[in-house]
């Protein structure tokens, strides 16, 4: 997988890679390019095509769930010796070994719960190490005060992993064709976010091979699209007419020397020009860069090595590290409903700034030039700034300029 289909030169450019990063490391920039943990350049598509040839049969590929009758630990025994034999040709073990394995891993070996215990408690003696710290593990969060939000948070990990799996469209039309590609992407927090500059993916999703690169782009959230423009002190009534991703549409991703951007409405500009320009202004040693129409490509088109950094950048300057970091087939046990996809998998979890006056509730407002505030911004909640700012009647008191504030743990 890792081998260019045009050989050397991927693995040239690795090289180069590696010098780049090496030289970054000595500057005040995070080092997201790690070339020892990314593969060399290869195509998709064609990569999904080569993968598809080599399993043995359409039953390698096939969604459909297997009958009970089917199941391993449920053979007649031709059939078992049959398993063993497939069994023994994919681990390159003897037909004894596969024999026993089937023995002491069969389905009727797994340990069932007897009428009345609890799955959650963990018995003293056990052996197994994972157990033994699991239940250290719990232990310890017992004894700390964040136990509410370390469960919650499992909790919400857990749901968002699992609330689609194995889910089937109403709509056969929906469905998800067998031998389809499934990428893994991780979308980091803006550079911007100094807090979580280094390496905080604050998003994963799933996307199909045959997805547009607009669908990802219309999946991913950023604070950055909610920020409403204009000061409000003296209208704070006033309903905001639009929001910067209403106003702002253009946006790009990178991938191998191609600016892939978003053209799909008429008030697009073409992000990447000034980059473009900037490289040609002087032989920077980074090659001639290639433009083209996010809305015309899918993952399949793309040429792409798994573990290395990439960008969508959006709003003018916002921009995010993306890594792709898991190429494989669809299993029936995945969401099968092609329109839930991009699917989200995994979101960080944020603090929420909380109002500067209740200590309570998240912040609507930030002020600035403000006589009432101690700081300057100061961040408010809608009934605290109202109550601050206003007499009774709604009249504005005092000297001061307000900003509708979209706090980044709006997405939690």
């Amino acid at each position: 997988m890792a081998e260019d289909s045009r050989g050397g030169p991927a693995c040239s450019r690795a090289g180069e890679s590696q010098d780049l990063a090496q030289s970054a490391s000595r500057c005040k920039f995070p080092e997201y390019e790690l070339p020892e943990l990314s593969t060399c350049v290869f195509h998709v598509g064609s990569f999904g095509e080569l993968w598809r040839g080599r399993l043995r049969g359409a039953g390698d590929l096939s969604l459909r769930e297997l009958a009970a009758a089917e199941l391993p630990g449920s053979l007649g025994v031709t059939d078992s010796h049959r398993d063993d034999a497939a069994v023994a040709r994919d681990l390159g073990c003897s037909l004894e070994a596969a024999a026993e394995l089937r023995t002491v891993c069969g389905l009727d070996k797994l340990k069932c719960l007897e009428e009345g215990e609890d799955l959650e408690v963990i018995p003293e003696d056990t052996d197994l190490v994972t157990l033994r710290a699991r239940k250290s593990f719990l232990e310890h969060r017992e004894e700390t005060i964040t136990i509410d939000r370390a469960c919650r948070q499992e909790t919400f990990a857990y749901e968002m992993e699992s609330h689609a799996m194995g889910k089937k469209p109403e709509n056969p039309v929906d469905m998800i064709e067998e031998g389809e590609l499934i990428l893994s992407v991780n979308i980091l927090y803006p550079i911007i976010f100094h807090k979580h500059k280094e390496h905080k993916p604050y998003q994963t999703m799933l996307v199909l091979g045959r997805q547009k690169l607009t669908e990802l782009r219309d999946a991913i959230c950023c604070v950055s699209d909610l920020q409403i423009g204009g000061e409000f002190s003296n209208t704070p009534d006033q309903a905001p007419e639009h929001i910067s991703k209403d106003l702002y549409k253009s946006a790009f991703f990178y991938f191998e020397g191609t600016f892939y951007n978003d053209k799909r409405y008429p008030e697009c500009r073409d992000l990447s020009r000034t980059i473009i320009e900037w490289s040609e202004s002087h032989d920077r040693g980074y090659g001639k860069f290639q433009t083209a129409r996010m809305e015309d490509f899918t993952f399949n088109d793309l040429n792409i090595k798994l573990g290395f950094p990439y960008l969508y950048c959006h709003q003018g300057d916002c921009e995010h590290v993306v890594v792709i970091t898991d190429i494989r087939l669809v299993h029936h046990d995945d969401c099968l409903d092609r329109t839930l996809y991009p699917l989200l998998t995994k979101k960080h979890w944020l603090w929420t700034r909380k109002c500067f006056v209740c200590k309570m509730y998240t912040a609507r407002w930030v002020t600035n030039n403000d006589s009432f505030a101690p700081e300057d911004p100061c961040f408010f909640c809608d009934v605290c700034f109202r109550m601050l700012h206003y007499d009774s009647e709604g009249n504005k008191l005092g000297e001061f300029l307000a900003y509708p504030y979209v706090d980044p743990g709006t997405f939690n």
